[in-house]
């Protein structure tokens, strides 16, 4: 009998957008993304929230076949125009991961695009909206840091006052983490264990199974190239994890 799998498929911003080379995976076309949804639901999957797909990896409860998570990376404004209102018609659950630190800013942690505008993240407002239509909000660090390689201390502060900070301007719990870029460490799984939170999604490709830490789950990042068959195959037949992630289970199994 096969091991049960998650997909939880990595989006960040849902828009218009002129073709480019580069961080294509930073951006889905809207028209691509309202077909995926269209599929994903065509296609009798169950996407789940977040919570309940970790009780299912928990085997709390079945892992449904073609279980799916869906998460959005940063926040950005677009997700209010281009992707929940086809969420919302589906009736489909998301995590959007918000980087306190950058509420109602323009991101600006990466080397601006030649004729592409800064793209604007949510503010408080605007999260609490998106919270109140049935999306969970996670933490994305508090200043979008890449974790791996910092001092115990600083990614204690990353991970511990972003927390707080959205707990406090959300005024409800934030169980989910995010790691930035991908990049963590041991010393990560271990803060971000401390801080409490109950998952974290990285950037490892592949599919998750109750075999995963749940501080440690593997992603498909969709990108801007990924057509309609694309995109079925990465959720139907892309399944093998990719060395990085055999990597980390086989330190987390051994205890490393």
């Amino acid at each position: 009998m096969a091991e049960p799998r998650l997909t939880i498929l990595m989006y960040h911003q849902v828009g218009r957008f002129a073709p480019m080379r580069r961080h294509r995976a930073n951006y889905c076309d809207a028209g691509r993304f309202a077909r995926q949804m269209a599929l994903l639901q065509a296609a009798r999957c169950a996407v789940l929230d977040l919570d309940t797909a970790l009780a299912a990896l928990r085997g709390e409860r079945p892992l449904p076949p073609r279980a799916v998570v869906l998460t959005f990376d940063d926040a950005y404004v677009n997700f209010l125009e281009n992707a929940l209102p086809v969420l919302r018609s589906h009736g489909f659950p998301a995590v959007v991961y918000a980087i306190s630190g950058w509420l109602g800013r323009r991101m600006t942690w990466s080397a601006p695009e030649p004729g592409r505008e800064r793209p604007l993240l949510m503010d408080a407002r605007q999260l609490r909206g998106i919270v109140a239509a049935g999306i969970t909000i996670g933490s994305h660090t508090r200043s979008h840091a890449r974790l791996g390689g910092l001092r115990a201390q600083e990614q204690r502060r990353e991970l511990a006052d972003s927390r707080a900070a959205l707990e406090d301007c959300l005024g409800a719990q934030v169980r989910h983490l995010c790691y930035p870029f991908g990049s963590f460490d041991a010393v990560s799984v271990e803060q971000a264990a401390a801080a409490g939170y109950a998952s974290a999604t990285t950037c490892l490709r592949g599919a998750a199974t109750p075999a995963d830490h749940p501080l440690v789950l593997p992603r498909k990042a969709i990108s801007f190239g990924d057509d309609l068959a694309g995109f079925a195959w990465k959720l139907f037949v892309k399944h093998a994890p990719k060395p990085a992630l055999s990597d980390w289970r086989r330190r987390l199994a051994g205890g490393a």
